[in-house]
């Protein structure tokens, strides 16, 4: 894409959603890092609905301590990978009491050197937490980035670094939200919804996805009517 169609494409997505959030329900800097923790390699809304009992009484590392592994794990153990999630919860808790008064840092050197937290979830947190220009590339970002030539790249490392190239400064707080958003919901993995697009002209993807109700209301026209069964003539019989 031109600069002109990135100002364009992200225009438009912040005109549908002035103000982007993550769908991760939290309370506090605290929660909201204990849920990206959680979230990996699951859904928003399988977190969601582990956390919400988990965070009525557990809203600070000291109580996430108290709590236990054992305790956390009752609480998650719907969510995928839950004992190496409750293991690094209950580390990076300890962590941040002792090393840095029970706060979660707003450093991302800092946030990575915690059991259990990568570069995305460490650009998530930044992000949603303390307003960082951060891009974190999760498999939603990732496709839509290369899918419509935003930002090409053959690992989610390689796509972060083309999106702080090129997402203009009005967008850049909101645009890794935006993305992922376009991501979930409309420019899906294995069949995106193209003629909803709102961004669709300026997308460089190819194989634009056509609306099923226009391709069965054509098939339905193109379909033959029923066939007339003819009468049979009067035989014929030779003179």
């Amino acid at each position: 894409m031109t600069r002109d169609q990135i100002f364009e494409f992200f225009r438009r997505l912040a005109e549908a959603n002035p103000a982007p959030e993550t769908e991760l329900e939290y309370g506090n800097v605290y929660q909201l890092l204990v849920a990206v923790v959680l979230s990996a390699q699951a859904t928003d809304v399988g977190v969601n609905k582990a956390t919400r009992a988990l965070f009525r009484d557990v809203k600070t590392p000291q109580q996430m301590l108290d709590l236990g592994e054992d305790g956390l794990k009752a609480h998650i153990k719907t969510i995928g990978l839950f004992n190496a999630k409750a293991k690094n919860t209950i580390l990076l808790s300890e962590i941040l009491v002792r090393e840095h008064g029970g706060e979660v840092p707003a450093d991302r050197d800092a946030l990575t050197a915690l059991p259990g937290v990568g570069r995305k979830t460490a650009n998530v947190v930044m992000n949603c937490a303390f307003g960082a220009e951060t891009f974190a590339v999760d498999t939603h970002i990732f496709r839509v980035g290369n899918r419509t030539g935003l930002a090409r790249g053959k690992t989610p490392l390689a796509v972060e670094k083309q999106l702080e190239k090129k997402v203009p400064r009005p967008f850049r707080v909101g645009a890794h939200h935006w993305l992922i958003l376009h991501g979930r919901y409309v420019c899906k993995a294995r069949k995106p919804e193209c003629w909803r697009c709102p961004v669709a002209d300026l997308c460089g993807y190819r194989s634009k996805e056509p609306d099923p109700a226009v391709v069965a209301a054509a098939r339905k026209e193109r379909r033959p009517g029923p066939a007339v069964a003819r009468r049979p003539g009067p035989r014929r019989t030779a003179a």
